[in-house]
């Protein structure tokens, strides 16, 4: 079902975002003397970062978010380009509580979001205003993390 998921999730993400450019499924990072994979990895032309997605079959966990960061200190660290901006990550669940999620998030610096999926699309309009959300959002420019 996972294999599945990840498969029609990277078609959907390329279809609507047409800047997202696609690395790689289950990305391999290496951490210590551990590997970690990452459900899918993208490269966004217009954001020129990486963006990370990871995929849950059931409900958001906070524990969601620390993962995420983890993942994407090891882009930036490891994979990431001088020329490109910090890497970005969006966790994608089958259903959230928006409280939980709140609270998960709010001392987290990442530029992540969190959104449910549904197994019946919603409408095509509705995902690109999410995505642009997401293009939208304002970087953190060196030293703003710092006050």
């Amino acid at each position: 079902m996972r294999k599945g998921l990840i498969r029609n999730m990277k078609d959907f993400i390329l279809e609507v975002g047409k800047d997202f450019t696609f690395i790689d499924e289950e990305y391999r990072v290496q951490v210590g003397g551990s590997d970690y994979k990452i459900d899918l990895l993208f490269f966004h032309r217009g954001l020129q970062c990486l963006v990370a997605f990871e995929l849950k079959i059931g409900e958001f966990k906070p524990e969601y978010i620390s993962k995420m960061d983890f993942y994407l200190e090891a882009l930036d660290r490891q994979k990431k380009k001088d020329n490109e901006n910090p890497s970005v990550g969006m966790i994608l669940c089958a259903s959230k509580d928006d409280e939980v999620v709140e609270y998960a998030m709010s001392r987290t610096l990442s530029p992540m979001m969190v959104a449910e999926y549904q197994l019946q699309l919603p409408d095509k309009s509705v995902l690109q205003k999410k995505l642009q959300e997401l293009i939208n959002m304002p970087l953190l420019e060196d030293g703003e993390a710092d006050d």
